[in-house]
């Protein structure tokens, strides 16, 4: 018994170290930036990358949602930014814009972007978007609310 569980915590930190080690998140992803620079937070190519990214992703994966992909970004702006406080110690900012979609249609985006939410809180950005017309399921409310 002492043995099996020897070999399998031998395997669990070759496991973990091997997770340690491979790169989590690809370079585009990882991206810093000063509150006091907020506006370019929005246009911030690690960012818009990694929405065009994620909404291929869904289309692809949420049944009846019409198979196309971003093709551009209009009219980027903040909307909102929260700074870090005791209440709450993440930084968010509020961003929209315009998307147009490889049909031709444009449609309203809204998105989130918070600091420091990357693996391990190090290095990078969690980023939540919704596309008006395309949450099926309503997980950002009607019409993107949540994110606004």
């Amino acid at each position: 018994m002492i043995r099996t569980a020897k070999l399998s915590f031998l395997s669990l930190s070759a496991i973990c170290t091997t997770l340690l080690v491979q790169p989590v998140a690809q370079a585009a992803d990882m991206f810093v930036y000063d509150v006091q620079n907020a506006p370019t937070i929005c246009n911030a190519a690690p960012v818009l990358n990694r929405i065009t990214r994620n909404f291929a992703y869904q289309v692809r994966h949420v049944p009846n949602l019409p198979q196309v992909a971003i093709a551009d970004f209009n009219h980027i702006h903040l909307r909102r930014s929260e700074a870090t406080s005791q209440r709450w110690p993440i930084a968010r900012h509020y961003c929209s814009a315009k998307v147009t979609l490889s049909n031709g249609y444009e449609h309203d985006i809204a998105y989130l972007i918070e600091e420091g939410q990357g693996f391990a809180a190090m290095g990078g950005a969690n980023v939540e978007f919704c596309v008006s017309g395309f949450d099926r399921w309503l997980v950002y409310n009607a019409g993107c609310r949540v994110l606004k």
